[in-house]
C-alpha cells in the first residue's frame, strides 16, 4: 500500500525475513531514501523474547517505523536515528491522540 508522509509517498508493506533479509535482524525498518516502510508479516519462532499478542506488537512496530519516516521527512535526521525518542513517540501517541480527542482539540 502507499501512504503519505508529509506529502512524500512511501511503500508500506509487510514481508518475511525470507523475502527481505533486512527483516532477519529487525521487526521492521524505514528506508527514507528508497521511501519504504516494511514490517515483519509473521511471528518469528526465533524471536529473542516471547510475544503474547503479535497483532498489538505489530501495530507498535508499524507506529515506530512511521515515526522514523516523519522525522526523516521533516529533516530531523539526527532525531530519526534516536531509537529512544522514536520509541517514546510511537508508544505514547495512542494515549496522546485519545487525550486530544477527549478535549476536542484535534
Amino acid at each position: 500500500m502507499k501512504i503519505s508522509i508529509l506529502g512524500t509517498e512511501y511503500d508500506f508493506d509487510e514481508s518475511t525475513a525470507k523475502e527481505d533479509s533486512r527483516l532477519s535482524e529487525n521487526d521492521g525498518y524505514h528506508d527514507g531514501y528508497a521511501k519504504i516502510i516494511r514490517v515483519e508479516k509473521d511471528y518469528n519462532e526465533n524471536h529473542p523474547f516471547s510475544i503474547q499478542d503479535w497483532d498489538e506488537f505489530k501495530k507498535s512496530i508499524k507506529r515506530h517505523e512511521i515515526v522514523h519516516a516523519f522525522l526523516f521527512e521533516s529533516g530531523a535526521r539526527k532525531e530519526c536515528e534516536n531509537e529512544q525518542l522514536v520509541d517514546w513517540i510511537a508508544t505514547q501517541f495512542p494515549k496522546m491522540l485519545k487525550a486530544f480527542q477527549e478535549t476536542d482539540c484535534i
